[in-house]
């Protein structure tokens, strides 16, 4: 027993050390090793962290989600830039420049809403009240009305240019309008005379330029009586075409002698304009018609010049 003990202790003493010396000998070995029994213990942890990674991303995203700020309606007075724009006036005709301010509420009494003109820095109005001599100018505002609007009769081309509305915050707060004061024209195409052949179709066209609306109506005279479209001599019509530019065609058929003279276009909103007909008899001046369309007449000798010149430029 004691032979057999001795031997197992050896046995033990003799593993021991060349486990010792393998280790020293071979420590690649033993590294790579430990490195394949690591690989499972990270993954087990992760594996078992998740859930709890989870719901940590849970209550993160929920607390992102409370935190995400919530659009508040604007507390303070500011201009409604729909219902205050900029305004195109006919010269003459009232015109009336807007400026809406939202949640101005209650505080009338201690925030004004002001007009200034920017030309020379001028206060036109405070509130409903008007601080100038031009008695043109005239504030006006309807109680519980958001609308702030500046009258002004009778416009000049010389009150064109920017209107200041201002709200007596501090600072104060400002939006700008620009007025343009405009003067339509009339223009009637061919003028200021025109020939016009026997037997053809007088077409006169009228033109209403830079007005912001259009005329309520057109009418023409012929040697300053107004021309009547049902009269015995048949023939004469007028088609009018309403926008940005409006245009009216005077058209009568079958031209004489008797349809010669002065034409006026007189538009309602803006200044008249003539031309001087002439229906001829054969006759060909420097201008002419014939059929709506310009001409000027040629002659057999002209044709041959014109063949010669071109002839010779070709040889």
């Amino acid at each position: 027993m004691e032979k057999m003990a001795g031997k197992g202790l050896g046995g033990e003493v003799i593993g021991f050390f060349l486990a010792v010396a393998f280790c020293i000998i071979c420590p690649e070995y033993v590294s790579s090793a430990q490195r394949e029994l690591g690989k499972g213990s990270p993954a087990n942890t992760s594996a078992t962290a998740s859930p709890s990674g989870s719901v940590d991303n849970a209550i993160r995203t929920g607390a992102a989600v409370a935190d995400t700020p919530r659009p508040t309606p604007r507390t303070g007075p500011y201009f409604d830039l729909v219902a205050s724009k900029n305004v195109t006036a006919l010269l003459g005709k009232t015109a009336y420049l807007n400026c809406r301010v939202k949640n101005l509420g209650n505080k009338t009494l201690n925030m004004q809403v002001s007009w200034v003109r920017h030309r020379d820095i001028h206060l036109l109005t405070v509130g409903r009240y008007t601080y100038t001599s031009d008695q043109r100018f005239r504030a006006i505002h309807l109680p519980h009305s958001e609308d702030w609007t500046l009258q002004i009769k009778f416009p000049q081309h010389r009150d064109s240019g920017i209107y200041e509305c201002q709200i007596s915050t501090t600072p104060h707060m400002s939006h700008y309008i620009h007025l343009n004061v405009v003067e339509p024209t009339t223009e009637i195409i061919g003028g200021p005379e025109l020939y016009i052949d026997r037997g053809s179709t007088i077409n006169l066209t009228c033109v209403v330029l830079y007005s912001p609306e259009p005329p309520a109506y057109i009418f023409w005279n012929h040697n300053d009586a107004i021309i009547s479209y049902d009269s015995p001599r048949g023939g004469v019509s007028v088609v009018t075409e309403k926008g940005e530019t409006t245009t009216s065609f005077l058209l009568i058929q079958q031209a004489r002698p008797a349809d010669s003279g002065t034409y006026q276009c007189n538009p309602s909103n803006a200044q008249s304009k003539s031309i001087v007909v002439h229906v001829l008899n054969g006759e060909y001046p420097a201008a002419m018609q014939r059929g709506g369309q310009a001409f000027a007449p040629t002659s057999a000798t002209h044709c041959l010049v014109l063949a010669a010149c071109l002839f010779l430029s070709l040889s």
